[in-house]
């Protein structure tokens, strides 16, 4: 069985993982785009780990060394 995060769980998550992300930023995302994906139950919204990592993925650049920078 999948598990569920709250908001604050899910930015606790991402800060747990070295990315800041707070959670009225995630509130913020859910209402103008471009945030993780997330569920409604009742009137919560709940995120999934895999959901996290896979938004996280997403918003990084490729990784990056000396010789390839300008």
């Amino acid at each position: 069985m999948k598990s569920y995060l709250t908001r604050d769980e899910a930015s606790e998550y991402l800060k747990q993982h070295g990315l800041t992300v707070s959670p009225n930023t995630l509130q913020k995302y859910a209402t103008v785009g471009g945030g993780p994906d997330y569920q409604i139950f009742g009137n919560k919204a709940v995120y999934t780990t895999v959901s996290l990592d896979r938004w996280v993925e997403e918003k990084l650049c490729p990784p990056r060394s000396a010789a390839n920078c300008s």
